[in-house]
């Protein structure tokens, strides 16, 4: 049979099975990261129409609603506002860490060429960076001019002050033990009558930080138990009043987790509120304070000036309000929303 004469033989363009195999499992994760997204923002959209709705709902009754986010800003700007000023004065006493230093008095009678021998010996010392020699004419001499006492002075027949020399420890030596031992040795020598650490009132400081910081772990306990209370009371309330509407909603099948969800969005709000209030509270009183510490500090020669919160701690002070807020009005739902069911 001739070519041309060959009948046209029709193939079938469909696409083979195991493309069609290959392409169903190329696609079905597509399929599912759609329905993910619309879950998501199906999720999305609701829990943001319930918070724009409570928060319609706080705003009703505002008196109430403020007096409630006013109670948890004082509570939240009690300790942080003295966690504030032990952070700045931990932080002035930081700058003083290397500031030890011991003041050796000599014996009176000692002549200065042998006080000049025995501030070369301690200035060989392995532990001392530097000394200071101040005679003793020098001494009445700074006494006279910053005491005010020249008359008085003049009327002196005989120098009573001694000579003195400032030890300034190694910048390597900040353990107090050590400088402790280094004064002992200096109060050893035969010709000194007192070595005195100019600075062991700066380790009662430190002590008085560390008290003031346990009292500041206690203080936050407390009075976030006092949020839990108020805000768990206050949804309590709200509970209470929509009871009816509560026991419709179960009736036609709403869930606990359902009903749940406004109540835990009023106590994020309370929470939030009282947050942001407690942040502007706190900001008010460093204010207030920055004018006087200025000048206290300014007395004794010192630029230090109260710093303002930061971002870490505008951050802690809203991460603690509405977790708060959060967990009070979790545990005030579950315990008093089980007691509502329809008969």
């Amino acid at each position: 049979m001739n070519s041309k004469s060959r009948p046209h033989v029709y193939r079938s363009r469909t696409t083979p099975k195991r493309k069609i195999a290959d392409m169903d499992v190329e696609t079905e994760p597509r399929v599912r990261s759609r329905q993910q997204k619309s879950k998501l923002s199906r999720l999305v959209y609701m829990h943001s129409w319930v918070a724009v709705s409570t928060l319609g709902l706080l705003s009703r009754t505002p008196f109430s609603s403020l007096l409630t986010a006013a109670v948890i800003a004082i509570a939240l700007s009690l300790p942080v506002g003295l966690y504030v000023l032990l952070d700045n004065v931990r932080g002035l006493v930081s700058n003083w860490d290397n500031t030890h230093q011991i003041s050796v008095y000599l014996k009176l009678g000692i002549n200065e060429e042998d006080a000049l021998k025995l501030a070369k010996r301690i200035q060989s010392w392995q532990e001392v960076d530097r000394i200071e020699f101040i005679s003793a004419d020098q001494a009445l001499l700074e006494f006279r001019k910053n005491s005010g006492f020249g008359a008085a002075i003049d009327a002196l027949q005989k120098n009573p002050l001694p000579m003195v020399i400032i030890v300034q420890p190694q910048a390597s030596i900040t353990e107090i033990t050590r400088i402790e031992k280094l004064e002992k040795r200096l109060s050893n020598i035969r010709q000194v009558d007192l070595a005195q650490l100019d600075m062991e009132w700066l380790s009662r400081l430190n002590a008085i930080i560390d008290l003031g910081e346990r009292a500041l772990l206690l203080l936050t306990s407390l009075l976030g138990v006092a949020i839990l209370l108020v805000v768990g009371n206050t949804i309590r309330l709200t509970i209470f009043n929509r009871r009816e509407e509560i026991l419709v909603s179960k009736l036609i099948g709403a869930t606990n987790r359902f009903i749940r969800r406004p109540f835990l969005y009023c106590g994020f709000w309370y929470g939030l509120s009282g947050a942001v209030f407690a942040w502007i509270l706190v900001e008010i009183l460093l204010a207030l304070l920055s004018g006087p510490v200025k000048t206290l500090v300014g007395l004794y020669g010192s630029q230090f000036h109260i710093s303002s919160l930061d971002l870490q701690i505008i951050g802690s002070i809203m991460a603690l309000g509405i977790g708060l807020g959060l967990l009070g009005s979790w545990l005030a739902v579950g315990r008093h929303l089980r007691a509502i069911e329809p008969s």
